[in-house]
């Protein structure tokens, strides 16, 4: 499905975005944004941690091998 591709790519971005402040104490998202506090910020941060509640789903789904057997 796209959107799992979608909500993938989102939870890798906000793993690269949390690696890049455990490791440098940089916010790139902020930084893209102008600001943690800033709408557009706030509103990337909100789509990568609905992306990682769907992704949790992800977990749980059978696989192609589960379902034909």
């Amino acid at each position: 499905m796209i959107i799992d591709k979608i909500a993938l790519v989102l939870v890798i971005i906000g793993a690269l975005n949390w690696g890049s402040v455990g490791l440098f104490s940089f916010d790139l998202v902020a930084w893209l944004c102008g600001g943690p506090g800033v709408i557009a910020a706030r509103i990337i941060y909100t789509l990568v941690a609905l992306s990682g509640i769907w992704c949790v789903s992800l977990l749980f789904r059978p696989t192609e091998d589960e379902i034909t057997d």
